[in-house]
């Protein structure tokens, strides 16, 4: 699709209001803010859950500790991340979904993934690496890309088969990740094969595809 389609397609992501005006279940409790950043040049995807409240406040992604764990892992700093026409964020759900009775935050809404997904990741060339973080994103992606045998089973079992996965495929390639909340600082700490084998790969493949 030429870079102005892809413009417009986000420019109405944008605007959407879907999940307020016509929901699937109970509308929204807030305005839409749909956040993502998708350039046509891009060759990585970060492929998350949905904003949470910090997010929904600034308009950036990953705008929170979150995301300068996620940063880490990656090996790169705010500048190179926010360049979307080097890396492509686009959760599964681009809004803000709310908070649960304990204060958590709800899953993602399910509208984006069936009005926009599909139609977002044909509107450009195929992202030579998918970082799939958390169990949303992995279930989409690894679907989208003729990799669904590794879709069941919880997300450590995912992140656990996560050799297998990269080998699967040459391209496009998907690596899946815990995310990065400090909620999982406890997982992090059980499984620590995760920070010593699995994330100095992210980093070179990351490395070698921003040049």
């Amino acid at each position: 699709m030429p870079p102005d389609l892809l413009d417009s397609l986000l420019a109405d992501i944008r605007t959407c209001r879907f999940c307020l005006e016509t929901p699937r279940g109970k509308p929204l409790p807030h305005a839409p803010r749909p956040v993502l950043h998708v350039g046509p040049k891009a060759r990585i995807l970060i492929a998350g859950q949905a904003p949470g409240t910090k997010v929904h406040a600034s308009g950036k992604s990953f705008t929170d500790a979150s995301g300068d764990r996620l940063r880490s892992w990656l090996g790169v700093d705010a500048e190179t991340f926010y360049d979307s026409n080097r890396i492509a964020v686009a959760a599964m759900g681009f809004c803000f979904p709310g908070q649960d009775a304990k204060g958590g935050d709800l899953p993602p809404r399910r509208e984006c993934a069936s009005l926009w997904h599909d139609r977002l990741f044909a509107a450009r060339a195929p992202f030579d690496l998918v970082v799939a973080v958390g169990a949303s994103a992995q279930a989409y992606h690894l679907k989208r890309l003729g990799l669904e045998r590794f879709a069941g089973g919880g997300l450590t079992e995912r992140v656990e088969r996560w050799r297998e996965i990269w080998q699967a495929r040459q391209g496009p390639r998907l690596l899946p990740l815990p995310h990065p909340s400090w909620r999982n600082t406890g997982w992090l700490k059980r499984h620590p094969w995760f920070e010593e084998e699995l994330v100095p790969v992210l980093r070179a493949e990351v490395a070698r595809l921003l040049g």
